[in-house]
């Protein structure tokens, strides 16, 4: 409740710290019976990180370590724990991976390919649009609400990580996108009964298009444009930062459109070859 409503954490890291809480949990459990979390040290941290180690990404053990911090230090509060012992834990030095992304002719050939009048067809290209025109991240597309949008002004509110609000900017491309989306939206809604879904995009029964169905929406047109099949949503807004800096936009506006917390998440963006 405290990460949900203090903290404002998204659904899927409530879940990811769920799922890494239990695992710890039961993994001491294991070790020793009858281990309260006051007597928790970092002895009984290291084994447990070392095994996700050999199971998982070096970027899933820091978030199980991240976890971990975040709970020590609620216990701490609490007058539960009297130390936080994954403070004393190093995290692993982390691989940078960069996502996969788009040329500008790739770009362009991807949001060429949704072609037709209908419901589906409309909102896909929608969604492309906005992922590329608007550099979002997934969670804030399936996120958005109608009143959200302000096609007139080509304005998006976004709400980001930490439930931090940023506004998102739309081309024209885009807006002409959503123009077309949005009657063919109401009466979809009209025939499914669901006139009151506040969602801008809504899936094939007149709900809110999920997480996992804009995604599906990416890879569908991303398959049938011959492209790369690595490229994911993030992909599409890694593509709008490097084409932004390609045209010679300035680090730190990319930073505001991005939604980054701190300048270094937005450097690793700067992958341009030497004559940019």
């Amino acid at each position: 409740r405290y990460l949900r409503v203090e903290r404002q954490l998204s659904p899927h890291t409530l879940r990811n710290y769920r799922l890494d809480l239990t695992q710890f949990l039961e993994f001491c459990a294991g070790r020793r019976e009858g281990l309260s979390l006051d007597q928790v040290t970092y002895q009984d941290l290291r084994p447990f990180l070392a095994a996700a180690l050999q199971k998982n990404r070096k970027t899933t053990v820091a978030r199980k370590l991240s976890t971990l911090r975040t709970f020590f230090k609620y216990l701490q509060r609490q007058g539960i724990a009297s130390q936080n012992p994954a403070k004393l834990a190093p995290a692993p030095k982390l691989e940078k991976v960069l996502p996969h992304y788009l040329s500008v002719d790739e770009a362009f050939h991807l949001l060429g390919e949704p072609k037709g009048d209908d419901f589906g067809a409309r909102r896909d290209l929608s969604i492309l649009e906005v992922f590329y025109g608007g550099g979002l991240r997934l969670s804030e597309l399936a996120g958005l609400n109608r009143q959200d949008l302000d096609l007139e002004q080509g304005v998006l509110r976004v709400w980001g990580k930490g439930a931090k609000e940023r506004l998102a900017f739309l081309g024209r491309p885009a807006r002409a996108a959503l123009s077309a989306y949005l009657p063919l939206r109401q009466r979809h809604l009209e025939q499914h009964g669901t006139v009151g879904e506040t969602a801008l995009f809504v899936n094939s029964r007149g709900r809110r298009l999920s997480t996992r169905g804009a995604a599906r929406v990416v890879a569908k047109w991303v398959r049938l444009a011959g492209l790369s099949p690595g490229l994911t949503p993030h992909g599409l807004r890694h593509s709008f930062a490097t084409h932004l800096l390609e045209g010679k936009a300035d680090l730190r506006a990319v930073q505001e459109l991005l939604g980054h917390a701190s300048i270094s998440t937005t450097g690793r963006y700067t992958h341009l070859n030497l004559d940019y």
